[in-house]
């Protein structure tokens, strides 16, 4: 069984995915990073691959994406670096970037190693789903990688269904119409979206991303989901201090009473 699955058969709520840049703050710092996080109590990891046009990614994360490549990480030093994972880490680890790097890496490839290196599941917010299911749903398959799609409060009700019914694992619920970045709070309007979504019923776990920085927004929106992803205010603790003690302490106040 896929991971992802599992941690959503062992808990339904308050699941924790926090994301992070491969090769950020240091190049060498990857696979520290993520055991660190699995030692802290997070359920999810979700590593993103360094681009140059991270269409999604506020500022935020495009420094930090910029400061990997300029200190060399490419998504084959990843997964390089990622080949003794799963001496490490046990939770599920997803990686998260754009279809061209993945392309031009070569996109079986991409997936044998996915496999090879124990990564559960991909996201790729420019891969359109009719693509994918036309050219690339048999390859993730083989492989046994899933592929998450992102909903927003733009998507009609009729692709949100559409969505669902091709989904694995979970769907990536963007909080919002804007670009990844950390927000104190969630305004109504969001509210209002998450509680359409919940009515909705969907049979694949939902995951509610973009703005969620602390322990408030994480309550939140784990009322009208399984769980939240924490990506930039995750970033800003890793550039004050990312000494294991230091995550710790982050995660620590995420998740504890």
């Amino acid at each position: 069984m896929n991971r992802i699955n599992e941690v959503f058969l062992k808990k339904k709520k308050r699941v924790l995915n926090i994301y992070f840049t491969a090769g950020y703050p240091k190049i060498d710092d990857t696979l520290r990073i993520a055991r660190a996080l699995e030692a802290a109590g997070v359920d999810i990891i979700e590593i993103g691959i360094p681009y140059s046009d991270p269409i999604a990614d506020g500022p935020t994360i495009q420094d930090s994406s910029q400061n990997a490549l300029d200190a060399g990480m490419s998504l084959k030093l990843l997964m390089r670096q990622l080949q003794d994972l799963r001496k490490y880490v046990n939770i599920p680890v997803i990686l998260m970037g754009y279809i061209n790097p993945v392309l031009q890496y070569g996109f079986t490839e991409f997936c044998q190693n996915c496999k090879k290196v124990g990564i559960d599941g991909v996201i790729l917010p420019d891969l359109p789903m009719q693509e994918y299911i036309e050219i690339y749903q048999q390859t993730f398959e083989k492989y046994g990688i899933y592929n998450i799609f992102l909903i927003t409060p733009q998507t009609s009700k009729q692709r949100v269904l559409q969505i669902n019914e091709a989904s694995k694992g979970f769907i990536y619920m963007v909080s919002s119409a804007s670009i990844t970045g950390a927000k104190q709070e969630i305004s109504q309007e969001q509210i209002d979206y998450f509680e359409c979504i919940q009515k909705m019923n969907l049979s694949v776990e939902r995951l509610i991303g973009f703005g969620i920085s602390n322990k408030e927004t994480f309550d939140n929106a784990c009322q009208y989901a399984s769980g939240a992803i924490i990506g930039s205010a995750f970033i800003n603790q890793l550039k004050k201090n990312n000494s294991d003690e230091a995550i710790s302490s982050f995660v620590g106040s995420i998740i504890n009473p």
